[in-house]
């Protein structure tokens, strides 16, 4: 995967085309497509896009101590929720969520969804979905993430009857 690079005074510009970005399957027609990892951009962001198939979970409960991630749904229907509370967003929608606030989201039932995911500041997570890709498809436990949750900024949080696994 070659990705154009102009480098200028403040950073360097990055250029992905469609068809160079990297997909990782996901059950159910869904994918992970990764389009800039922390170390891409210098650190600034990471950014991938999501696609869900009808009523597909896309991330069990868990926050970012350092990140914010800001959710732009640009198909379908998603379900975010957000500390406890629990929203619909639709096509053109944005959800940002702050550091250390726990959510969780998916498709809404019925509803396939395409959502363009940034997180800022960015960290090196490709290996993080492409783990969540063997994870789904039955190729791995979900115990191997346990132990990269500071790598990755991503730590899970219980939800109802769940231990913790941070």
């Amino acid at each position: 995967m070659e990705r154009e690079r102009e480098s200028t005074e403040r950073a360097a510009s990055l250029v992905v085309r469609a068809e160079e970005a990297e997909r990782v399957p996901l059950p159910h027609g869904g994918a992970f497509v990764l389009l800039a990892d922390g170390g891409d951009t210098g650190g600034a962001l990471g950014a991938n896009r999501l696609l869900l198939g009808p009523g597909a979970d896309g991330a069990r409960p868990h926050l970012h101590r350092r990140a914010t991630e800001l959710f732009h749904v640009l198909g379908g229907t998603m379900w975010f929720t957000l500390d406890g509370r629990t929203a619909r967003v639709g096509a053109g929608g944005l959800v940002v969520v702050p550091p250390g606030v726990p959510h969780s989201f998916g498709a809404v039932r019925g509803s396939t969804a395409d959502v363009l995911a940034v997180l800022t500041p960015g960290v090196d997570r490709f290996g993080y979905f492409r783990a969540l890709g063997r994870i789904q498809s039955g190729q791995e436990p979900f115990s191997v993430l346990l132990p990269e949750q500071d790598r990755y900024d991503v730590h899970f949080v219980a939800s109802p009857g769940e231990a913790a696994a941070d």
